[in-house]
C-alpha cells in the first residue's frame, strides 16, 4: 500500500508538518510537505499523474493566504484524491464546510499521529479495487446508473460520467450492497469512517447530501436515497451486477 501512495502534508506549522512527515515516513509512506496552499497546488500539479492519482492530502484549514477551504475547492476542480482536513477541536462548522467541499474525513487538533495513520489506512482500504465482486460483475446497475467498481466512475442515465471520491464511493457501495434496507446513521458512520456518529456530528447529513448531488437527486424529494424519519436512509431501487457497461433498468 504505502510505497505507491504518497502523502502530501499541507500545514503552516513547521513543528506539526515535521512531526507528521517523520512519523509517516517511519511507517513506510513517501511524504511531501508544503507550508501553504499555493506552494502545495504548484507542487501537486508539477508531479506525474501516476503519482498524484494514488496520493492523499493532509490539509490544515487555518493557513495564511489560501486557507484549507480554498485549497480543497481548487483541488476538486481537477482531482478526486482523498483529503483529510485538520480542524480546530470545537469548530464543527469547519468540518461541515470541508465535507461539503469534498473532503473525505477530518481530524480535530490536537490529535495522536496514530489516529491519523489509522484514518489514512482506512481510506486507502476503501479505495482498493473490489476484487471479490469480479465473479458477479465489474459493474453495478441501478435506476439507470452504472457504477464501475474498478475505476470508481459513475455513469448517469444520460451517459454523463463522473469520478467519485473515496468517501462518496464508499457510501454508495454501502447502499448498493444493502438495497431496500434501512441503514441507521450509526451503521453508516461505522461502515464509512469506523467510528460512531456523535450527536452533534453532521458528517452523515452532509455526506448523504453530497451523494444525492452526485446522483442528481432533488434534495426535497429524493427518489433513489430516501430518508426514513427516525431510522436512517435506504436505497429505494433494485441493483444488478453485470460485466457490461451498458446501464440497464432492473
Amino acid at each position: 500500500m504505502t510505497s505507491s501512495h504518497p502523502i502530501f502534508i499541507v500545514d503552516d506549522d513547521d513543528a506539526i508538518r515535521d512531526l507528521l512527515a517523520n512519523y509517516l515516513k517511519k511507517n513506510g509512506f513517501c511524504v511531501e510537505t508544503a507550508p501553504d496552499g499555493e506552494s502545495f497546488l504548484t507542487l501537486f500539479r508539477s508531479m506525474p499523474a501516476d503519482v498524484t492519482r494514488h496520493a492523499m492530502i493532509i490539509l490544515d484549514i487555518m493557513m495564511p493566504g489560501m486557507d484549507g477551504f480554498d485549497v480543497c475547492r481548487e483541488l476538486r476542480t481537477f482531482s478526486r484524491v482523498p483529503v483529510i482536513m485538520l480542524t480546530a477541536v470545537s469548530d464543527e462548522m469547519d468540518r461541515i464546510v470541508g465535507l461539503e467541499l469534498g473532503a473525505d474525513d477530518y481530524l480535530a487538533k490536537p490529535f495522536n499521529p496514530r489516529e491519523l495513520l489509522a484514518r489514512i489506512k482506512a481510506i486507502y482500504r476503501r479505495s482498493e479495487p473490489v476484487s471479490e465482486q469480479q465473479d458477479e460483475g465489474r459493474y453495478y446497475h441501478f435506476n439507470g446508473f452504472c457504477l464501475d467498481t474498478t475505476t470508481r466512475e459513475l455513469t448517469s442515465p444520460d451517459d454523463q460520467t463522473q469520478s467519485l471520491s473515496g468517501a462518496d464511493y464508499s457510501l454508495l457501495m454501502l447502499f448498493i450492497s444493502h438495497p431496500g434496507q434501512v441503514l441507521s446513521r450509526d451503521c453508516i458512520a461505522e461502515s464509512t469512517r469506523k467510528r460512531d456518529s456523535a450527536p452533534l456530528d453532521r458528517f452523515i447529513d452532509v455526506h448523504i447530501s453530497r451523494l444525492r448531488h452526485c446522483l442528481g437527486e432533488n434534495a426535497r424529494n429524493p427518489e433513489i436515497i430516501k430518508t426514513v424519519r427516525g431510522s436512517g436512509y435506504l436505497l429505494a431501487t433494485e441493483v444488478m451486477h453485470s460485466n457490461q457497461t451498458q446501464t440497464t433498468h432492473p
